[in-house]
C-alpha cells in the first residue's frame, strides 16, 4: 500500500510514506465530497427525474427549458477552473489534467454520439444522473446502469 502511494506521488517529491498516505487519503476524501456535491446537484436540479429530462428534450411539445440553467451553470463554473487548473502543477486530486488529444470527427464519434442521444431521449437518463438516482431506489435507473455496464463491455468487443 505504501509503495503504491510513493509511486503515485513521486512526481510531487513525496517520498515520506506517512505524507503519501495522508495525501492519498485526502485525495480520496475530496473525490468523495466532489461526488456527493455532484450527486446532490443533479438530484436538486431534477436531472435524476427522467420525466423532467424528457420534457426538456421535447422541444416541439411540452418543452421545459429549466435544465438549460443547470447546464449553463456547470459550464460557467467549470470552464474558468479548467482553464486555470490545466496549467497548474499543484493539483490536489491528480498529477495532471488529461484532455483528449483527438480533434477530428470520425465514424466512431458520430455513432457513439447518436447512441448516447437516442438512449438519453428514450429513457431520460444519462450516466451521471442515473448513478445519482440509484440512491432514490428507482428500478429503472438500476436497469439503465446494468445496460450501461453491458454497453461498456460490448464496446470493447465491437470496434467501429
Amino acid at each position: 500500500y505504501s509503495n503504491y502511494a510513493i509511486y503515485i506521488f513521486s512526481n510531487n517529491n513525496c517520498f515520506v510514506i506517512q505524507l503519501c498516505r495522508f495525501k492519498l487519503m485526502l485525495q480520496k476524501l475530496l473525490v468523495l465530497i466532489s461526488g456527493i456535491i455532484f450527486g446532490l446537484g443533479l438530484t436538486i436540479s431534477s436531472m435524476t427525474n427522467p420525466d423532467k429530462v424528457l420534457s426538456f428534450l421535447d422541444v416541439f411539445g411540452s418543452w421545459d427549458p429549466s435544465l438549460i440553467f443547470v447546464m449553463g451553470g456547470a459550464i460557467l463554473f467549470t470552464s474558468p477552473l479548467l482553464f486555470f487548473l490545466k496549467k497548474n502543477d499543484n493539483l490536489i486530486l491528480a498529477n495532471e489534467i488529461n484532455l483528449p488529444k483527438k480533434n477530428s470527427i470520425d465514424k466512431s464519434l458520430i455513432i457513439g454520439s447518436l447512441l448516447f442521444g437516442v438512449g438519453w431521449g428514450a429513457v431520460g437518463f444519462c450516466p451521471g444522473p442515473a448513478i445519482s438516482s440509484i440512491a432514490l431506489l428507482n428500478p429503472y435507473s438500476l436497469i439503465f446502469i446494468l445496460s450501461l455496464i453491458a454497453g461498456f463491455y460490448l464496446s470493447n468487443i465491437i470496434k467501429l
